[in-house]
Order: structure tokens, then C-alpha cells, then sequence
């Protein structure tokens, strides 16, 4: 039995639970022996505890394979909640311990004849998308198995791009790394040139000194001398 169908059995058998109560209730109160009818309702109160626990694990199953979208499983999952709900009512109301009057079949039912005389739609297929309406069940696993390979594609392109940022990262940091040694490089060669020019300049000086005793030919010559070496060595 699939899972439609076992829940739209679980409806019926509780919205059944439900009248044969109240015929147990209307027997109790004419005078009559319900004991037969306690006993149906025993097991039926059984059965539908045992299909209740069925829809959870088939719903469980199905979330942790991932032939539903998540959506989907906390809807079902909600349904199932109403379900256990109504079972905890139907057993304190056959206790005695609380007395209630008979719901609605299109709240209780899949398919069953609503207030209006129509037939409800079943719940476990309310809110279905367009893209599935139609579709059998193997052919809706199918569909959501495209859309998990096409996510997991997606992921993996993705994992592919963060990876060669990655790389371009990295190769990024190796070039600022050889423009910092050549800038630490072109610094020590502007302090060495500095420190040149400084003797130079100090040589100029002394020659100056000297051009005031030995004439200013010589010193003319010393100078342009020192500024030829200088020259030299700066290439």
C-alpha cells in the first residue's frame, strides 16, 4: 500500500473509530449491551495507532532519501501531527474522559463527502505544485532526483569557482610578495645613491676649500674631475 493510500485508510478508519462510538454511546444510553461494539473499537483503536506509525516511517524514510522536498515532508509531517492528535481524542473519548460531537468527514477523510455534499480533496496532495500534478509516483521520485543532481552540479561548480579564487588568491599574494623585495631592493639602492652623494657633496665642499689657496683653475679641475668619477660610478 503506498503512503496516499495508507493515509487515506488511516482517515477513514478514524472517522469509523469516531461513529462507532457515538452508536456505542447511544447504545449505553437506551439500555442496550455495547460490549460487542467496545471490542471493534478496541481494535480499530489499535489499527489506526499501528497506521499512524506506519505514515511516520514511511514519511521518514522518504525525507532521509530524498524523494521529498523538505516542504513537502513538514506538510506531511503536519498532517501526520493531526493525525496522532485525533487519535489521542478518539481513545479519551472511548475512556469516557471526554465527550465530543461528531466531526466533519472532510476534516477527518480523504475522499469522503464534505459538509456541501461534494468530495474533499485529500489532504496528503493539497498544495502540490503544477510541475508534479499528474505524475506517478515513480516519475515524481525521477523529477526530484534531477533537481537534487542539478543542485549537487551546482554545489560542484560553485565548489570550482571558490576553489580558483582560491588559487588566484594565492598567486596574487606571491606577486605582492616579489613587488615588496623589489621595492625593499630599489630602497636600498636609493639609501647607497643618498649615501654617494652625501661623500660627494662633502668632497665638493673640501675642493672649494682647497680652490681659495691653489687657484681657481685647479680647483675648476678638481671638480670636474670628481664629478667624472662620480658619474662613473653611479652607472
Amino acid at each position: 500500500m503506498s503512503q496516499l493510500q495508507n493515509y487515506d485508510a488511516t482517515c477513514r478508519l478514524a472517522q469509523e473509530i469516531a461513529e462507532n462510538i457515538q452508536e456505542r454511546n447511544r447504545q449505553q444510553r437506551t439500555g442496550g449491551n455495547p460490549a460487542k461494539i467496545n471490542m471493534t473499537l478496541r481494535a480499530s483503536l489499535q489499527k489506526l495507532k499501528q497506521n499512524i506509525a506506519q505514515l511516520r516511517e514511511g514519511l521518514l524514510r522518504a525525507s532521509s532519501s530524498r524523494r521529498l522536498m523538505q516542504s513537502e515532508a513538514d506538510r506531511r509531517q503536519n498532517l501526520i501531527d493531526d493525525l496522532l492528535t485525533r487519535e489521542k481524542q478518539l481513545n479519551a473519548t472511548f475512556k469516557g474522559e471526554i465527550t465530543e460531537a461528531e466531526p466533519a468527514r472532510s476534516t477527518l477523510m480523504a475522499g469522503g463527502a464534505g459538509a456541501s455534499g461534494g468530495v474533499a480533496a485529500n489532504p496528503w496532495l493539497i498544495n502540490e505544485s503544477e510541475d508534479t500534478k499528474g505524475l506517478s509516483f515513480g516519475e515524481i521520485k525521477q523529477q526530484q532526483q534531477r533537481v537534487i543532481e542539478a543542485q549537487d552540479a551546482g554545489l560542484e561548480a560553485l565548489a570550482a569557482v571558490i576553489s580558483r579564487q582560491k588559487i588566484m588568491g594565492q598567486e596574487i599574494g606571491n606577486e605582492l610578495d616579489e613587488q615588496n623585495e623589489i621595492i625593499d631592493d630599489i630602497t636600498h639602492l636609493v639609501d647607497k645613491t643618498d649615501d654617494r652623494i652625501r661623500n660627494e657633496t662633502r668632497r665638493v665642499k673640501l675642493v672649494e676649500t682647497k680652490s681659495a689657496s691653489c687657484g681657481e683653475s685647479y680647483a675648476v679641475l678638481l671638480i670636474a674631475t670628481d664629478l667624472i668619477r662620480f658619474v662613473w660610478h653611479s652607472f
